[in-house]
């Protein structure tokens, strides 16, 4: 069990276990081998068996994604410009930008966040994957969140922690980066 730990503990955590399972060449459903293809409910329960198995007590639920001990509450989002057939996707920017409360985007989660009271620690992360180099890179996706919730929104968001591992074994998903805000 590990207590007292912060974002940017977690994040790493994340990001070596992502790395770590990506390694045993998961399969999901008909896709190529590799982390990449899952969708967040099905990466987010990977990642909370993976650091359960590590002596971090997680678990996933509907309201949040998943928590830790009962002192993380976490939502996560997908970021992935690029489907298993190499082809851009559509639409792939809208599940972390759409600036409305109730909606199911990283912002909605963060006004989400905001109203559970029996958590002391609240994160959003971002599970991004890139080319190696980028073809599309994240950066101005991740910059625009950052402006939308502190500017248009008001959520005060700590600063940005990330984490990225290389290598990855699908042809469209080389890299993972993890990427992390406490929800202050």
């Amino acid at each position: 069990m590990m207590i007292n730990m912060d974002i940017n503990q977690l994040v790493c955590q994340i990001a070596d276990f992502l790395k770590e399972f990506d390694s045993t060449r998961p399969v999901h459903k008909n896709f190529q081998p590799g982390i990449g293809p899952f969708g967040e409910p099905q990466i987010v329960k990977e990642i909370a068996k993976g650091l359960s198995s590590k002596g971090i007590n997680s678990r996933t639920q509907r309201t949040p994604d998943m928590s830790i001990e009962n002192e993380w509450a976490i939502e996560f989002k997908i970021a992935r410009p690029f489907g298993d057939n190499g082809r851009e996707a559509e639409d792939w920017s809208v599940n972390l930008l759409h600036p409305y409360e109730g909606n199911v985007s990283l912002l909605g989660d963060c006004c989400k966040l905001k109203s559970l009271s029996n958590y002391s620690k609240k994160a959003v992360i971002v599970i991004g994957y890139e080319h190696d180099p980028a073809k599309i890179s994240l950066d101005d996706l991740i910059k625009s969140f950052e402006i939308i919730a502190s500017q248009v929104m008001n959520i005060r968001l700590s600063n940005r922690i990330e984490q990225t591992r290389k290598n990855l074994v699908h042809p469209e998903h080389q890299v993972v980066r993890v990427i992390g805000w406490e929800v202050l």
